[in-house]
C-alpha cells in the first residue's frame, strides 16, 4: 500500500489548491479523480462553462453593441448548438488540462477512479486505477450534484438540471426555469439573450434575497425588460412530458396556472457528492442535503479527515472553495500562512447584467441599527460608460454616516465582478469616502464609479457640500 502525507479526493477548485499547496511545502500528496476531466463543477459543469456561455450569448446576440457602431449582428436560430457550445467546450478542456499540468508540476500523484473509505486512513480507488492508499490526513473535496426532487421527470433531453443543460443539442424556443437563485437567474438571462422565451419560477416574493434590495429590484427590472417572465410566490405542482418533442411540455403550477414550454430546467439547490465515499465506514457526520459537517478549521468529527468546497455547503463559491483548500492545508501542516477566510468576500453573479457585492446591505445595516447613508454613481454618466454605450448600471456605496467608513459596495452592470475588487479593499481595510476621492484612477475607466459614488455620499451627508 502506497503511503502519503495527504490524500485529496476530488480535483475541483478546493481539491486542486489543497493538493498543490501541500506539495509545494514538500509533503507527499495524492489526488483521486473519478472523471476523465479535472476541475470538478468549477471547470466541467458549473462555474467556467456557464460563464463562457454567457459571453457567447452576448456575442451572438449583439446585445451590448447593437446600434453602437452602426453595424448590427443578429443572432440566428439557424446557428447550430455546436457553434453555441464551441467556446464553452474549448474553455472547459483547456482549463482541465491546465489543472492536470499544475498537479503534475508539483509532483502530486494522480489516481483515477471512485474513492471510498476502508478506514480513517485508508482509501480504496476503484476504476482506471485499482489500489488502496494510506493517508496520514485526508481531505474530501468531492463537490456537489444537482438536487432532483421526486416530482420532476428528468430525462436529460427536454427536462434538465444545471449539469445536463450544458449538453443541449438544439436551441429551445421556450424554457421554464425553477429556482431564482444564482444558477437559475444566470441561465435565465443567458437563454433570454439568445432569443428563448424564459419563464422563471420563484417560490418567494424576491429573487436573490441576500442581495441589497435595491440591486435585486434593479436586476428584476433588467430581466423583465429582456423578456423574462418572473412568476413570484409559486412553485411546481406537476409536469406532463409528451412523447413527441414537437408537442409542448405542460408545467402545472401551485397557483392553478399552467405553462406550455419547449424545455424545462430545475435549478433549485444542490446536494453533497458523498454517496460513493462510504463515510459510514469511518463515521463521518453529515447533515441536510448530504453535506459534511465541519468545524472552523474544516475538520470533520474524525480528527484526520477534513472537508472543503461545495460538499460542506455555504458559500459554495469557486473562489472561497480554493481558499478553503489552502486554509485546511495550513491547519494540517502548520504552515502558518493562512488561518481563515476574510470577514467579507465578494459575491459575483454572472447574470446579464452582472451583479457583484461585498459587505453590508442596506437591510443588514438597518437590522444592526447602524447610522448609515449611501452614495450612488451610474454607468451612463461616466465617460467610460458613454464610450461603452451603457444605458444601465449602478455602483452603490453604503457607509457610516458619522465616520464615513465604507461598509458595503454593491454593483450591477458590465464587468461588475471585475470592478468589485477595489471595493473588497475598501471594506476590508475600513477605508472612508475621503480615501476614495483622494485616489487617482485612469480616465476614462469604470473605476470612476467609486469616486463619484463617494462624492454623491458626501453631498448628502456633509454640510460643506449642501
Amino acid at each position: 500500500m502506497q503511503k502519503f502525507d495527504l490524500i485529496v479526493i476530488g480535483s475541483g477548485p478546493a481539491g486542486e489548491k489543497a493538493a498543490v499547496k501541500a506539495a509545494y511545502f514538500g509533503y507527499k500528496v495524492a489526488i483521486i479523480e473519478k472523471e476523465e476531466l479535472f476541475g470538478g463543477a468549477g471547470t466541467v459543469t458549473g462555474t467556467l462553462p456557464s460563464k463562457t456561455l454567457k459571453e457567447t450569448a452576448l456575442y451572438f446576440s449583439d446585445k451590448l453593441e447593437k446600434g453602437l457602431y452602426g453595424i448590427d449582428r443578429t443572432f440566428s436560430h439557424e446557428a447550430s448548438m455546436t457553434a453555441f457550445m464551441y467556446r464553452k467546450n474549448l474553455v472547459k478542456d483547456s482549463s482541465s488540462k491546465e489543472i492536470f499540468h499544475n498537479l503534475s508540476r508539483h509532483h502530486v500523484s494522480i489516481f483515477y477512479g471512485v474513492a471510498s473509505f476502508e478506514n480513517a486512513h485508508s482509501i480504496h480507488v476503484q476504476g482506471k486505477d485499482r489500489v488502496s492508499l494510506f493517508g496520514e490526513f485526508i481531505i474530501i473535496a468531492t463537490g456537489s450534484y444537482p438536487y432532483h426532487p421526486a416530482n420532476i421527470p428528468f430525462d436529460n433531453k427536454r427536462i434538465h438540471d444545471s449539469d445536463t443543460i450544458l449538453q443541449l443539442t438544439r436551441h429551445p424556443s421556450s424554457l421554464c426555469i425553477v429556482g431564482a437563485g444564482v444558477i437559475g437567474c444566470e441561465y435565465a438571462t443567458i437563454f433570454a439573450t439568445i432569443g428563448t422565451h424564459v419563464y422563471l419560477i420563484n417560490d418567494k416574493e424576491k429573487i436573490l434575497p441576500h442581495l441589497d434590495e435595491e440591486i435585486s429590484n434593479t436586476l428584476v427590472k433588467e430581466m423583465q425588460s429582456s423578456g423574462i417572465d418572473i412568476l413570484f410566490n409559486t412553485s411546481i405542482e406537476s409536469i406532463d412530458v409528451p412523447p413527441s418533442d414537437q408537442t409542448p411540455i405542460e408545467v402545472h403550477l401551485k397557483n392553478n396556472k399552467s405553462l406550455e414550454v419547449d424545455m424545462f430546467l430545475f435549478a433549485a439547490g444542490r446536494s453533497g457528492n458523498i454517496k460513493q465515499l462510504k463515510l459510514e465506514q469511518v463515521g463521518v457526520k453529515t447533515g441536510k442535503r448530504e453535506l459534511i459537517i465541519v468545524d472552523h478549521q474544516y475538520r470533520t468529527n474524525i480528527s484526520n479527515i477534513f472537508a472543503v468546497g461545495d460538499v460542506i455547503g455555504f458559500p459554495a463559491l469557486a473562489s472561497t472553495s480554493m481558499e478553503q483548500g489552502r486554509i485546511v492545508v495550513a491547519h494540517i501542516f502548520q504552515t502558518q500562512d493562512l488561518e481563515h477566510l476574510p470577514t467579507y468576500f465578494p459575491y459575483g453573479i454572472y447574470t446579464i447584467p452582472e451583479v457583484s457585492t461585498i459587505g453590508l446591505t442596506t437591510e443588514e445595516a438597518k437590522e444592526k441599527n447602524i447610522l448609515y447613508a449611501t452614495g450612488k454613481a451610474y454607468y451612463a454618466n461616466m465617460p467610460r460608460g458613454k464610450i461603452m454605450g451603457a444605458k444601465t448600471g449602478m455602483l452603490k456605496l453604503l457607509f457610516h454616516k458619522d465616520t464615513l467608513q465604507i461598509l458595503g459596495v454593491h454593483i450591477i452592470g458590465r464587468i461588475a465582478t471585475e470592478i468589485i475588487h477595489y471595493g473588497v479593499i475598501l471594506v476590508e481595510d475600513k477605508k472612508t469616502l475621503h480615501h476614495v476621492i483622494s485616489q487617482v484612477f485612469n480616465c476614462p475607466t469604470l473605476h470612476d464609479l467609486y469616486k463619484y459614488a463617494a462624492y454623491d455620499g458626501l453631498i448628502q451627508t456633509t454640510s460643506k457640500f449642501k
